[in-house]
């Protein structure tokens, strides 16, 4: 006597494991994207050139890691938040948001401290580095603060390998817990 494989069951297993072998595929196509985003990041870096900063957000993505200034006409705010100083060292990033001369804001990191208490800023010109999330990244502190750690392309996480290599671990593994419930289902089957 043979036993029939459940067909609807079958099809749901086959069809997940299909979707996770195409996210895993996925992963390693965006693994290539990510390499070049890298690679385009620290040639960024490396150049010296300031750029002007967009008033557009979204422009400020294709100049990722470039050099910068602006001219804070007025201090709308100040906060902290967590931050590492050029030494290495953890602690506080102290956070203005701008008004800038030529219309718009900037967000920029001002220094390092190891006091979270927002500090007082009249303002003025800063240069930096436009890190993700379109912030400047001042070179020289504001008076009174040590320097911040600088962007750097090589902290962008590139894990798309491993996520790859998650996904299709997961798509074998419902591929032997099936085969191993089928298995055991026919065993049941057999008559004694």
């Amino acid at each position: 006597m043979t036993t029939r494989i459940p067909v609807i069951p079958t099809i749901i297993v086959a069809a997940a494991i299909a979707v996770m072998i195409g996210l895993g595929l996925w992963q390693l196509d965006r693994k290539g994207e990510k390499e070049a985003l890298i690679e385009r990041a620290e040639a960024a870096a490396a150049m010296t050139e300031e750029v002007a900063y967009p008033a557009d957000p979204e422009a400020r993505d294709a100049l990722l890691y470039r050099r910068t200034s602006v001219t804070c006409d007025e201090v709308v705010g100040v906060t902290s938040t967590a931050g590492r100083s050029a030494r290495g060292q953890n602690g506080v990033a102290q956070r203005a948001t701008c008004a800038l001369a030529g219309g718009g804001e900037a967000t920029v990191d001002i220094g390092f401290t190891r006091d979270p208490t927002p500090v007082e800023w009249a303002g003025g010109t800063i240069v930096g580095t436009i890190a993700p999330g379109g912030r400047i990244v001042a070179i020289e502190p504001a008076d009174g603060m040590e320097p911040l750690a600088q962007p750097d392309p090589a902290s962008l996480p590139n894990n798309h390998l491993a996520y790859a290599g998650q996904w299709f671990f997961f798509a074998f593994t419902a591929l032997v817990i099936y085969v191993l419930a089928l298995r055991r289902r026919a065993t049941r089957a057999k008559p004694d």
